[in-house]
């Protein structure tokens, strides 16, 4: 079998090294303590860093009094594995599980913690857990929660895949459950019964109708969807179901409050029993913002909208301005052969640093 993980991270490695390094150590969600202790151990080796522990989430800061701080953020777990435990390098990319999302992004921002012991900013590093699981685990959240003093700051970036560019603001997501109820019998004797899963089908017609939104913000097209995403139904081979229930996605634009999403689900499926089980809100891309303008600027690329969700909302929650900087494609995001462009983790080292180093 093979054994998979490091003792030890050097983070004054090349960025390749560093990179496949944290592939090869598993952090599934709720299984991050490993990564955690090797981040924290690594961090602690730089005198210019703040390290702090809060469970399973790693905050390193700098303390240089400058007038601005910025935080520079990635979640450190991982989707279950899919036989793509551990790294490999074929053209210029490094496969393996994680290596898209998101820890080629998360060897960026250690990097850069080690090296940059003078940035014209003071800035949060922060490497937090559970951001692949539902939101009550984030440990992002969690420190919100607990210890909001941790995220103060003018301005946050989170290393999200985002094809070595910027993608501004995210879309909301919604879970809920859309139920109908009928009555049992035997399936040779349906007719005494109420057929639950045949109801279902006007749900699915709704689904079929619907046109989804396309809502142009800051010059940026979030485009919306509502889809089924499960169907949970079924007594027995002989056996008329009563009841049945349709798990809906609704992606909205950011545009849409979390309330507003809510009702508007409810509308559609009027005549339904709904139950919203899951509704975290989306952010506006805050293109205006004048630290937004700075970074892009930077970047030298003209942003796109994120059609995910990523914790930037979390931090828009609380009037920050934030945006999704990483390298890596979105769409091999939790994919078997998720990988990360070699050319993009050196992109994304080379704008943070000149970002972060520039005279005023």
């Amino acid at each position: 079998m093979t054994s998979y993980g490091v003792a030890d991270l050097d983070l004054t490695k090349d960025i390749v090294a560093l990179t496949c390094d944290l592939v090869d150590i598993p952090s599934e969600s709720f299984n991050e303590r490993p990564i955690a202790d090797a981040v924290e151990r690594a961090l602690g080796k730089s005198s210019h860093l703040e390290v702090s522990r809060h469970g399973n989430t790693i905050v390193a800061r700098t303390n240089l009094g400058r007038s601005n701080r910025v935080v520079i953020g990635g979640h450190l777990d991982t989707v279950p594995a899919n036989d793509n435990l551990g790294h490999r390098i074929v053209d210029d990319r490094i496969y393996g599980l994680g290596a898209c999302d998101m820890k080629g992004g998360v060897a960026v921002s250690l990097a850069l913690a080690a090296a940059l012991s003078e940035p014209r900013f003071d800035v949060t590093y922060l490497y937090y857990d559970c951001e692949e699981v539902a939101a009550e685990f984030n440990g992002l959240a969690k420190l919100t929660a607990t210890d909001p003093e941790v995220l103060a700051c003018d301005f946050a970036i989170l290393m999200e895949p985002s094809n070595a560019g910027v993608e501004a603001g995210c879309q909301g997501t919604l879970r809920a459950e859309v139920a109908t109820t009928g009555e049992r019998a035997h399936s040779a004797r349906s007719w005494m019964g109420e057929n639950a899963i045949h109801k279902a089908g006007e749900i699915i017609d709704r689904l079929n109708k619907y046109g989804s939104r396309e809502v142009t913000i800051d010059g940026l097209v979030y485009r919306e969807g509502m889809n089924a995403v499960k169907i949970d139904a079924g007594v027995a081979g002989n056996v008329i179901p009563d009841g049945c229930t349709v798990t809906i996605n609704y992606r909205y634009a950011p545009s849409r409050s979390a309330g507003e999403a809510t009702a508007h689900v409810a509308e559609l499926f009027e005549g339904f029993s709904v139950n919203v089980v899951d509704n975290a809100p989306g952010a506006l891309p805050g293109l205006s913002d004048p630290s937004v303008e700075s970074f892009i600027d930077v970047v030298g690329a003209r942003p796109a909208p994120k059609f995910g969700w990523t914790d930037v909302s979390r931090f828009a929650a609380i009037d920050i301005p934030a945006l999704n900087f990483g390298p890596g494609n979105p769409s091999l995001a939790h994919t078997k052969d998720e990988f990360v462009p070699i050319p993009e983790l050196h992109r994304c080292h080379a704008v943070l640093t000149d970002w972060l180093t520039a005279t005023e």
